[in-house]
């Protein structure tokens, strides 16, 4: 007999991929007799590789070995040898869309993600905005499942067990974690310039926690070269900073690390992902993107999501538009003490 083997297709950006993680466990879950393959890019391979018995990963360096036509028919060669029955598309993109087009000249079953961008459209307009929550990107993905013949309902906690990932992998100078300290991570950065909370206002933040918590340890988190100095110079300005992630430079232990945070504090990035997928709570904070448009955090409550509401917002999507009015009030405007209270509201139920 047969058994059913579903491809799922999904490159993008961190944050993007992760956000698939919930659905594809409950899919493992609810079908265990499903065979199920996530094709991705190099570094998701932490997410899948032990989320489920029956879910497989393979990588694909689609700007190197798989680039271009060329690449991509060299890719679906490969692909065919794994016999699939299902072809689930989470990206829909060029690349993506040409692998499906060769999935279904070879009539294989193939369903795709609606993305909503005419009700995105109407949500980020200038003028007439429709400010209502659209369906989240984890809906979008199940949406794709039930197409295909498995309908889902999502259940998902974390990557890890009950107690976190093992910090012993960690570099000593994690260290282990005291009973009487605080573990909050702080997450400043993101892709786009109207993302990102003005990194002054976030040193407020720091020092208000240092004050109102003088044992605490606030992990720093971020990857780029200049992210990394203004981490650095952080680390050396408040002794309860630490870089974690120049510290740890593996995906995989900043994933251990946030495990065993009490909290995060995040912009709408892949940090705030990354510390969903791991059951931490995450104070988020919002500029020219909204949660509305269905990227929030898996499982994050949004009472923990700091904004202002203004008649501009949001502008964006995912972030990259130009500011409308020229001056980012919607960073700008949040202080940081409403980032203080919000963690201070978490720390208090711990």
């Amino acid at each position: 007999m047969k058994i059913d083997h579903i491809l799922i297709i999904r490159f993008s950006a961190i944050g993007d991929i992760a956000m698939t993680v919930p659905v594809v466990y409950s899919l493992a879950m609810q079908y265990p007799h499903l065979r199920i393959t996530v094709l991705s890019r190099p570094f998701a391979r932490c997410f899948f590789e032990n989320l489920a018995p029956n879910v497989g990963f393979m990588e694909a360096d689609v700007k190197g070995e798989y680039r271009g036509v060329k690449g991509l028919n060299a890719l679906y060669r490969r692909l065919m040898a794994k016999n699939f029955t299902a072809i689930a598309d989470l990206h829909d993109i060029l690349r993506s869309k040409y692998l499906r087009l060769r999935f279904n000249l070879g009539r294989h079953k193939v369903a795709h993600i609606n993305k909503h961008h005419h009700e995105k459209k109407q949500l980020t307009a200038k003028n007439d905005k429709r400010m209502v929550q659209l369906s989240t990107a984890f809906q979008n993905y199940a949406e794709v499942f039930a197409k295909l013949g498995y309908p889902i309902h999502l259940e998902f906690t974390s990557i890890f067990p009950r107690e976190g990932g093992n910090l012993h992998l960690l570099s000593e100078e994690i260290g282990e974690r005291k009973k009487f300290q605080q573990w909050i991570g702080v997450a400043p950065f993101a892709a786009h310039k109207n993302k990102i909370y003005p990194l002054e206002k976030m040193e407020e933040v720091i020092l208000q926690l240092m004050k109102n918590h003088p044992s605490c340890r606030i992990f720093l988190f971020g990857g780029a070269n200049r992210e990394r100095e203004i981490l650095n110079e952080w680390e050396s300005k408040y002794p309860c900073c630490i870089n974690a992630s120049a510290i740890l430079n593996n995906l995989e232990k900043e994933l251990i690390l946030m495990s065993h945070l009490d909290l995060m504090i995040s912009m709408d990035s892949a940090n705030m992902h990354l510390a969903s997928l791991v059951n931490t709570p995450v104070v988020s904070v919002w500029g020219a993107t909204h949660p509305y448009a269905g990227f929030l955090g898996w499982n994050q409550s949004p009472e923990n999501i700091v904004q202002t509401d203004l008649p501009c917002r949001p502008c964006s999507v995912y972030g990259r538009k130009q500011c409308l009015r020229g001056d980012i009030a919607c960073m700008e405007s949040i202080t940081p003490q409403s980032i203080v209270d919000k963690v201070e509201s978490i720390l208090s139920t711990l």
